[in-house]
């Protein structure tokens, strides 16, 4: 094997190896660095002349590392944080003058409301920064943190998460909600019998702590519902309720969101308070960008509290 010229390296490429890495894929790579699928295959080509090895092979499901380049990993990972806490050395973080990449996990309710607000503050900046959102999978957030696939998190919880950072956003309740018109929000509370016999709708394609919670409070009262449907996405519970007969349970700030296409009522059993969270890696305590995607979040959301 030809001794590697270090000459021919550079952090973008380093980035590009991390990034290939953790996606599996060249075209989900590309997304995930903002670049041109061509100028990643580019990169991939010089990181195999450096390291005179194929680095990741093809497969019919995306490409895989070669031992090669699974002994990199753990170095080239070590570089990269170097690299990144070298930067940020005595040096307080400016959005107008950054350029970096910073990842949010949370619903599409938390996007539709947050974002364009991180978007307005980053576009009078003139910052270069760029913000991904991804829908929650909040069975993974904390590994997902931790291994700096995310930069924060947006998570519902009883109470913090364990193995991460995190503070409150807010707190709120919850409701039942419907079409409106619907028969089961004639009464206020929902009667329990309707709130047990209208069909349900829920988040996630999982059970939840929220489905959970539901379900012990109906099972203390000897009573159950009857989930009969799943979706991803708040907008798509929307559109389906309002469509159809049934019901779900939200918090009250999403409720009064969706309030031109959605009525409410009281629960006719009580639940803990909602709880949103904002999440982020004990690492990431040293990255001031992050930091301050962290506080800017808190901020916005005390403004829209008011």
């Amino acid at each position: 094997m030809a001794q590697s010229d270090i000459r021919g390296l550079d952090l973008p490429m380093l980035r590009t190896f991390d990034a290939l890495l953790r996606e599996g894929s060249v075209s989900r790579a590309a997304a995930r660095l903002f670049l041109s699928q061509p100028a990643v295959s580019a990169s991939l080509k010089r990181l195999r002349e450096v390291f005179d090895d194929p680095l990741f092979t093809r497969t019919g499901h995306g490409i895989v590392p070669t031992p090669r380049a699974l002994a990199l990993a753990p170095r080239v990972e070590a570089v990269l944080n170097e690299m990144h806490k070298l930067m940020n050395l005595e040096q307080a973080f400016d959005p107008a003058t950054s350029d970096r990449i910073l990842r949010i996990t949370g619903s599409d309710h938390t996007c539709r409301v947050m974002l364009p607000l991180l978007c307005t503050e980053l576009s009078q900046r003139g910052s270069r920064m760029r913000l991904s959102w991804e829908l929650a999978d909040y069975g993974r957030l904390t590994e997902r943190l931790r291994k700096g696939d995310v930069d924060v998190g947006l998570h519902p919880r009883l109470s913090p998460a364990t193995g991460v950072e995190s503070t409150l956003l807010y707190e709120d309740s919850y409701v039942v909600v419907a079409r409106h018109g619907h028969s089961a929000l004639a009464s206020s509370p929902m009667p329990l019998d309707a709130f047990c016999t209208t069909p349900h709708l829920v988040l996630g394609q999982t059970r939840s702590v929220l489905d959970d919670t539901v379900e012990q409070a109906l099972s203390r009262k000897g009573r159950e519902r009857h989930v009969q449907a799943a979706v991803a996405t708040f907008s798509q519970m929307v559109d389906l309720m309002c469509a159809s007969e049934l019901i779900a349970v939200f918090p009250r700030r999403v409720a009064q969101h969706y309030a031109s296409q959605l009525g409410s009522a009281p629960l006719p059993v009580e639940l803990p308070d909602y709880r949103l969270y904002v999440c982020w890696a004990e690492r990431s305590n040293a990255d001031p960008a992050v930091l301050w995607l962290k506080d800017e979040i808190l901020r916005h959301a005390c403004a829209l509290a008011e």
